[in-house]
């Protein structure tokens, strides 16, 4: 299984700090699982590949170029943290 740390500073509230860890095992598409920490309190969550087939398609996005997206925004280093935001709510 492989594992990635980012700290994330949400648009929501630019002055916080969180932590999000994804874990996958084959690769991003196939699934993944995050945990949201902003040090206190913890949330986690699951994505399964068919809920990201079906949200790609609800996006009317190519599945392979929306995985992509996934793995830049989630994954990548800080080469892509200036083109993705992310909210807390």
């Amino acid at each position: 299984m492989e594992k990635i740390l980012k700290r994330i500073h949400p648009v929501s509230d630019p002055e916080a700090v969180y932590f999000l860890q994804v874990s996958w095992e084959k690769d991003l598409g196939t699934g993944f699982s995050i945990v949201l920490t902003d040090g206190q309190c913890a949330w986690t969550g699951t994505v399964s590949e068919a809920e990201i087939t079906r949200e790609a398609a609800d996006m009317e996005m190519n599945r392979e170029k929306y995985v992509e997206e996934l793995k830049k925004a989630l994954i990548a280093r800080e080469e892509s943290a200036d083109k993705y935001n992310f909210a807390v709510s």
